[in-house]
């Protein structure tokens, strides 16, 4: 699937870094990775933190980022407060917490200045996502635990759409950097085992029947209404050829269901806004049973990025200033 979305909003090609990174490596093979300061381990004894350095920023960062979204800390150990603590503590919390959903890869600043110099850094802590080898700026400076954890969701919810759908696996084990605590981390959800191992291979007409057997046994489950969306989404817009798709989509002509395969496609390559204008301009001009088809597709495509989008929440606005 295309990772567009994370290539045009202040996105910065990483294949120079890359190849910097190769050029300066000491030997063919990646250093061990070690656990971030504070880093706690999951239940099985590891963790999803890296500590990257500028050698390692390839193999430990970018390549993994093309099966599993990579949140990317970059801090300054020498000059750290107690607010960028906590906002470490938070991303690590969050880490290891989801059962290999993201990976987080610290790096330090003070340690790594031709990182620092490609990226264009103008503060630190920086926290950037990386997605399918692409790199979106998410935020400069501290923020509020809860934030970080809605910023997240959002990173993981684009992954999705872009068809990054893999898990990271956990790294190392429990060391002297391990956090005090105790706390058992929750690992992958095993309701979800035969979706994901679908997702994962691009099996995604396959994930969708996985998601409604859940759903039959349980018609209330939210995560599989949303899983279920997101694959359905995935498996549709695999099937099409974007170039066609777009181009009969621009007759004026064009039937619904042209409509709605160009609203997939720009979904999946990070086009919200216009995938929903698209149908809630169909919404407008359509009548009867071709109008309340084109709406249930509109419900379908707010759930595969989840309720609390401010993107679905406009939207939603519109349909039913639309609709009425």
């Amino acid at each position: 699937m295309s990772t567009s979305s994370f290539s045009r909003h202040g996105a910065v090609d990483l294949s120079q870094l890359a190849q910097k990174a190769k050029q300066s490596a000491s030997s063919g093979r990646p250093a061990s990775a070690g656990l971030g300061s504070g880093a706690g381990g999951s239940r099985d004894g590891g963790s999803y933190v890296v500590e990257l350095t500028e050698q390692t920023f390839e193999t430990q960062a970018i390549r993994p980022s093309m099966q599993h979204p990579v949140i990317v800390e970059i801090y300054s150990a020498g000059r750290g407060t107690p607010a960028t603590q906590e906002l470490s503590d938070a991303l690590i919390s969050l880490a290891n917490s989801s059962g290999g959903k993201f990976l987080l890869a610290r790096l330090n600043a003070d340690t790594a200045p031709q990182i620092v110099q490609a990226l264009g850094l103008r503060a630190l802590p920086t926290v950037i996502a990386l997605i399918g080898g692409q790199l979106a700026p998410l935020f400069e400076g501290a923020i509020p635990g809860d934030q970080v954890s809605q910023v997240i969701d959002s990173v993981l919810q684009a992954a999705v759409t872009n068809g990054i759908v893999g898990r990271a696996e956990p790294v190392g084990g429990a060391g002297d950097g391990v956090a005090a605590g105790g706390e058992e981390e929750v690992g992958p959800d095993p309701r979800f085992a035969e979706a994901d191992a679908a997702l994962e291979r691009g099996d995604f007409a396959g994930a969708v029947e996985e998601f409604d057997k859940l759903l039959q046994a349980n018609p209330s489950d939210t995560e599989a209404k949303v899983g279920k969306a997101q694959a359905g989404l995935l498996a549709r817009a695999s099937a099409l050829d974007a170039q066609v798709v777009m181009l009969a989509a621009s007759s004026p002509t064009a039937p619904v269901a042209v409509h709605l395969d160009a609203a997939d496609l720009e979904l999946t390559s990070g086009r919200v806004e216009d995938a929903f204008a698209r149908l809630i301009g169909q919404v407008k001009t359509r009548t009867g049973a071709e109008r309340d088809q084109v709406r249930v597709r509109l419900l379908e495509l707010f759930e595969t990025l989840g309720n609390a989008d401010p993107r679905v929440l406009k939207a939603r606005r519109d349909l039913m200033t639309a609709l009425f």
